[in-house]
């Protein structure tokens, strides 16, 4: 099938479609499970629509550590099925699902204690590479304090008397997110951003559908659907009320937070992970940056802007220090993001299918709830919510099929990938841009090429930022569904957190970029851009504040988007 382009005539065109036809299954949210539902619907024939209310992945999706991983921790616990799981789904991942998003990437785990804790954990990553990791990546290693060393020259003489090394794998969850919903929109589903349900349509105790508020223009729509499938994070609970009934489980949100930080502020040819009193920390090697984190702490604030304190950053700070040998300090970090996970709590129903890590109600006839999980299995999640959905429908379905489906621009990724000098004798491109280009494109990248040829304007670097092309901003709104300007500095590119300006000097260049695209005139341009300083001014003030209530209050600052 061709890759549908997200534009905004197609999202005309789905608003009118969605309003004046009946569909199977309408999913609830677009972050990373809610995209994985529609790919999975979709691709067993179902008609299928996406709405979200603000734009794919805005929320937890886009905020993770990045990491496609088996949860080593997990196997303490015993959850033996459930890491054999995400490392089954990582492994799909990096060879056939996604191999242009998501790559292997290297962890050093120090040592403090002699003979018991290399042979315990040493036994623990063993398993690790035998339940899956060594069919799709290398095997673990030891390392002497020595060997160690000459990996992580910058970790301080005390921090370790020995270390192991194993791998794992990482994606720009952003991306990678935005790119399922684009192959499900392949597969024939409707995906819409900026499209608020308000309320959902019941028939006596059946759910039949939901009113649906076009955020850029305020209309409002009804979708008919023959079942409901909401997935929407740390908003689950409130779909039960919108249905009426009793929540069958309880989301808490937990906040996590992250510093990305100059790669050359850290002198490591590694990822890190550390242990903490109350999380793991890792440090992990992201461009020409290192991300550093995560914090786990009760939010019950707002739940779109989950805000960074100074008490936070200084969190991660500390316990990253405790074992450099030269010190960072704030002054070092570039950018700093704040994500809520969200955790099952114990409650559930009979109706009610509880794994480890997430779960699958249908609590009334048309309705059905996913929550919890990790991002490395949402596959997985999105499978379970359209087994337990097509009981709504009266009819039989075929089975889940997506492990065989490569997302949009991963088929011929690796032979194009091989022959990628090829690409920069026929362009001209530097190597370094066709490879950044490839992994975040992968076959994809012909249409970024093809409009730099018809615009070599395009093959410019947006001010600000050496990283990325004003192509890009052109395409993340002709194909890959960018409404906002923020979508674009935060979501379809990283220029938000990877730049230590937070896209300051960007923004009115990519919103000139945008403008012609979405029709804005000047006025809207330059309310996009003040928008944008405005929130990167509000995060920043919300990082100087000492607790989460008054990080929560100064992030608030911020207008919010609001309709043309």
């Amino acid at each position: 099938m061709t890759p549908v382009p997200l534009s905004p005539v197609y999202r005309a065109e789905t608003l009118r479609k969605l309003a004046r036809e009946e569909i199977d299954v309408l999913v609830v949210g677009g972050g990373v499970t809610g995209a994985g539902v529609a790919l999975d619907a979709a691709s067993r024939g179902l008609s299928v629509a996406l709405v979200e209310a603000r734009d794919f992945a805005a929320g937890t999706s886009s905020r993770s550590s990045k990491l496609i991983h088996g949860g080593l921790r997990y196997l303490e616990n015993l959850d033996f099925k459930l890491v054999r799981e995400a490392l089954k789904e990582r492994s799909l991942l990096l060879q056939t699902l996604a191999p242009h998003l998501v790559r292997p990437v290297k962890f050093l785990v120090p040592l403090k204690h002699r003979v018991w804790e290399r042979g315990y954990i040493g036994a623990g990553v063993t398993l690790y590479d035998t339940l899956g990791g060594a069919r799709a990546l290398p095997r673990h290693r030891h390392l002497s304090k020595r060997g160690a060393g000459k990996v992580a020259p910058g970790l301080a003489d005390d921090a370790l008397i020995g270390a192991i090394q194993y791998y794992d794998a990482q994606v720009d969850d952003a991306r990678h997110t935005m790119t399922i919903a684009r192959t499900a929109a392949e597969q024939g589903a409707s995906v819409l951003t900026r499209a608020r349900v308000t309320s959902l349509i019941c028939d006596g105790e059946r759910v039949v559908g939901a009113k649906v508020v076009d955020r850029e223009s305020g209309a409002e729509i009804e979708v008919r659907a023959k079942t409901v499938v909401a997935a929407t994070g740390v908003w689950s609970d409130d779909m039960a009320e919108a249905a009426g009934i009793p929540a069958p489980f309880t989301v808490r949100a937990s906040k996590g937070i992250h510093l990305v930080v100059p790669r050359e502020k850290i002198d490591l040819d590694t990822g890190l992970i550390l242990r903490t009193e109350k999380s793991v920390l890792f440090v992990i090697p992201w461009g020409r940056h290192w991300i550093v984190g995560t914090t786990d702490t009760e939010w019950d604030l707002d739940r779109e802007h989950p805000a960074a304190s100074q008490a936070d950053v200084d969190y991660v700070l500390d316990h990253l220090n405790a074992v450099l040998r030269t010190p960072l300090t704030a002054d070092d970090i570039e950018g700093v993001y704040a994500g809520l996970r969200p955790l099952l709590a114990a409650k559930a129903t009979s109706t009610t299918k509880l794994s480890r890590e997430h779960a699958v109600a249908h609590p009334v006839p048309g309705l059905v709830i996913v929550a919890g999980g990790k991002y490395t299995t949402y596959r997985v999640m999105a499978a379970d919510a359209v087994d337990v959905a097509v009981e709504d429908l009266g009819r039989p379905a075929p089975s889940s099929w997506t492990e065989r489906l490569p997302i949009v621009g991963a088929t011929g990724y690796h032979e194009m990938w091989g022959a990628r000098h090829s690409l920069v004798q026929r362009t001209g491109l530097p190597i370094a841009r066709i490879e950044h280009l490839l992994q975040r494109y992968g076959t994809a990248i012909e249409d970024i090429l093809e409009s730099i040829s018809e615009r070599p304007e395009l093959g410019e670097a947006i001010p600000g930022t050496a990283e990325y092309l004003k192509a890009e901003v052109v395409y993340a709104v002709s194909h890959e569904g960018a409404l906002h300007l923020e979508d674009v500095l935060t979501r379809r590119t990283r220029i938000s957190i990877e730049e230590r300006d937070r896209g300051v000097t960007a923004a009115p260049v990519v919103a000139a970029l945008m403008a012609p695209l979405l029709g804005w005139d000047s006025h809207k341009q330059e309310r996009e851009v003040a928008n944008y300083l405005a929130r990167v001014e509000a995060e920043r003030s919300a990082q100087a504040q000492p607790d989460d209530e008054a990080a929560n209050a100064s992030r608030l600052a911020a207008p919010a988007l609001l309709p043309s």
